[in-house]
């Protein structure tokens, strides 16, 4: 079954996500585990969390996607920002165990001056401190468009932090695929060379998830600006053969497109009818 969802706020609790998903005609979604740009969580209600795992067990609704704040730097020169994202991730892994299962997702980070080799070493380091072989939460580092000093922007450099974690069953990749195309990979000229080359470099196998977004940037400028489906320069068709190529077309789909939420039910139903 073809999964896709939207980006949902998480204030009014699972239950609502759930209603709310189920309403736009997605069978998943995502949401922030706190405020995006960083803040204490909410308490864990867990009256809502039964609630919703019944509603999601009856309706349908498959694995979801918790996004860490943009603020979780793992990598920063700046010591303090590190143990932000060390006291953040922490926190989060915890509570995504009350939702067994399920993706957790976050951007690698900026070395901010100390070199890409540093900050993958930091951020494997992280995840080692903090993985537990008891866990049934999957990380999933997030591909990055290259603005800046961000760590991610290419697939051997998202292989170096995967290679540095022990627990390697605990971690995989979320593809964004404004991302993608921003940093050089053009998935909408050849889809069927960048995927291989994913393969080839990291593996299909860890490919866990997918950011569905197109992009107000042109190929390869290596920015960050998202746009609704088909209205960007990667085009509907470059979804159509993405929601339908056998080697990803399993995988959950979370749009994180500029919209509302009646505009992702739009976009969620326009893609539903391209999937065969």
């Amino acid at each position: 079954m073809f999964k896709i969802g939207s980006h949902l706020s998480s204030s009014k609790g699972f239950l609502h996500m759930g209603k709310e998903a189920l309403s736009i005609g997605a069978n998943t979604f995502q949401f922030f585990t706190r405020n995006p740009r960083g803040s204490k969580a909410k308490e864990i209600d867990e009256k809502d969390v039964a609630a919703f795992r019944e509603f999601a067990e009856e309706n349908g609704i498959g694995v979801i996607l918790a996004h860490a704040p943009y603020t979780l730097n793992a990598c920063s020169k700046d010591e303090h920002t590190r143990e932000f994202a060390r006291m953040t991730m922490e926190d989060d892994l915890r509570r995504m165990e009350y939702l067994p299962g399920n993706y957790y997702n976050f951007h690698p980070g900026s070395h901010t001056g100390q070199g890409p080799e540093e900050g993958i070493r930091q951020i494997s380091g992280l995840l080692n401190e903090l993985l537990r072989p008891e866990q049934t939460t999957t990380v999933l580092l997030e591909t990055m468009a290259g603005k800046g000093t961000e760590v991610g922007r290419s697939f051997e450099e998202l292989r170096a932090i995967l290679d540095g974690v022990e627990l390697e069953g605990h971690v995989g990749v979320c593809l964004d695929t404004c991302h993608v195309y921003d940093a050089g990979y053009d998935i909408a000229g050849d889809l069927d060379r960048v995927l291989e080359e994913f393969d080839r470099v990291i593996g299909l196998d860890r490919l866990k998830a997918i950011h569905i977004n197109d992009s107000k940037n042109p190929f390869a400028s290596h920015k960050d600006r998202h746009e609704k489906i088909g209205e960007g320069s990667l085009g509907l068709q470059t979804f159509v053969n993405l929601i339908n190529d056998p080697r990803v077309k399993e995988l959950p789909f979370y749009l994180e497109t500029p919209n509302d939420l009646e505009g992702y039910g739009r976009e969620i139903q326009l893609l539903r009818e391209q999937s065969r």
